[in-house]
């Protein structure tokens, strides 16, 4: 009989310390949240969602569903206090969030506290489909408009589908992404094994490439356009106008993209780096003569290239090898000459780095390239790892924190049966 209560004992301990350690998780991930919403708004950071990803060890997309949640918690302080101090966790704000106003928080908390995690998403599914009326209003409110930024730097798309045409649109973006991803994959498969490997993934999440939705979405259009047969030939074709006062010095002149917005000298010398040229004289800004068409790097002098840096981005640790640009560490406009000793093969994320992101490149003791940001900052080749932890440190933050965390914190329902409608209905009560 001693023995039996000795084993309820120690089993409770267990119970208690599992749902004590789960309020502490809540606590530190609300945290976490905090620092990685005040990073991704105050930091300088060019890719916030695949930096967080890289330094804390999760994928693109929870990183970018951690950022959504951690957005829509600034205008939910209910929510954020409750999730702050363990009451909730992370599964039920999530849930929270998709629905929460300032104005409904309060009786939603109450009916989280009351159902389970699993029961509060299936509620809150049930809810939004049996809002009819939204997919009216949703047809009524759907456009796209798309517009060039002032400095014609950026190009702004903006659009609101209803649901059906949404997922389309998702689907087709979905494939794309697969076709980018399996594209990167490819170009990893020849990387050497082991710690190399690893040094080398690492280096591409610090200095992280094109994101994958940005290049899937490219890719949409690119395949879009080569499915008429009247833009096959033109579909590759970026045809950029730039004077040569622009292009070589820091003077007035134009630079534009045809049929597109002013963009910067920057921008145009990358493009000029590896691309075809045709030599145009205007007059009052209407061409009289045009030379002849010609590449800046010869195909024969592109393959002795390709040969020197191992088909590779030259960046340290990038270990892409398709779609290489050849880059001029003198531009050709500058005086630079297109030899084998003044080029350097980059991917389209680095060569972008080095023009319009400010980095520089200088030799280095052993014949190699040293990259330096726009701050004068060496990149590393391989970047910090995340700090191990211990269940020990989160409770004694927490404690520092002034948080007081035990087995009943966390509000985790009381495991009665779900009913639906009963649910359903309270939701509709205070969200609308």
């Amino acid at each position: 009989m001693a023995r039996a209560e000795e084993r309820w004992q120690e089993q409770q301990r267990r119970e208690d310390e599992l749902a004590a350690l789960s309020a502490h998780l809540s606590a530190a991930t609300a945290r976490w949240l905090e620092l990685a919403w005040e990073l991704r708004v105050e930091g300088d950071i060019d890719d916030p969602e695949r930096y967080l990803a890289f330094r804390c060890g999760i994928t693109v997309r929870e990183a970018r569903e951690y950022l959504r949640v951690a957005e829509a918690l600034q205008e939910l302080p209910a929510t954020r206090a409750a999730f702050s101090v363990g009451e909730l966790t992370y599964s039920k704000v999530r849930a929270l969030t998709r629905v929460a106003t300032p104005s409904s928080e309060e009786s939603l908390l109450e009916l989280a506290g009351a159902l389970t995690a699993s029961q509060l998403e299936r509620a809150l599914r049930a809810f939004h489909r049996l809002a009819v009326a939204d997919a009216r209003r949703a047809h009524e409110l759907e456009y796209v408009s798309y517009y060039f930024d002032d400095d014609g730097g950026s190009l702004y798309l903006r659009a609101r589908l209803p649901a059906e045409d949404g997922t389309l649109l998702v689907k087709a973006l979905e494939a794309a992404r697969e076709r980018v991803q399996q594209r990167r994959r490819e170009e990893r498969a020849g990387a050497a094994a082991g710690d190399e490997t690893s040094a080398a993934d690492a280096a591409l999440a610090f200095e992280a490439p094109r994101p994958v939705q940005v290049e899937a979405l490219v890719e949409l259009a690119e395949t879009s356009l080569a499915a008429s047969d009247e833009n096959r030939i033109e579909r590759a074709r970026l045809v950029v106008h730039v004077d040569a006062a622009a292009l070589s010095s820091a003077g007035d002149g134009r630079s534009e993209l045809e049929d597109g917005p002013v963009i910067s000298p920057e921008t145009a010398r990358r493009l000029g780096c590896d691309a075809e040229l045709v030599a145009q004289v205007e007059r009052d800004g209407l061409p009289i003569s045009a030379g002849r068409r010609r590449r800046t790097v010869p195909p024969a002098l592109r393959r002795l290239l390709q040969a020197r840096d191992d088909h590779t981005c030259c960046f340290p640790g990038c270990e892409r090898r398709r779609h290489l640009q050849a880059h001029h560490r003198q531009h050709w406009a500058h005086g630079g000459e297109t030899s084998l000793e003044n080029l350097v093969l980059l991917c389209f994320h680095h060569h972008r780095l080095v023009h319009e992101g400010g980095y520089t490149l200088e030799d280095d003791r052993v014949g190699g390239l040293r990259f330096r940001n726009r701050h004068g900052v060496l990149s590393p080749t391989v970047p910090p790892r995340p700090p191990p932890g211990s269940a020990g440190e989160l409770l004694a933050a927490n404690h520092r924190l002034g948080l007081r965390i035990g087995p009943r914190t966390n509000r985790n329902g009381d495991g009665d049966p779900l009913d639906l409608g009963l649910a359903v209905s309270a939701i509709a009560s205070v969200a609308g």
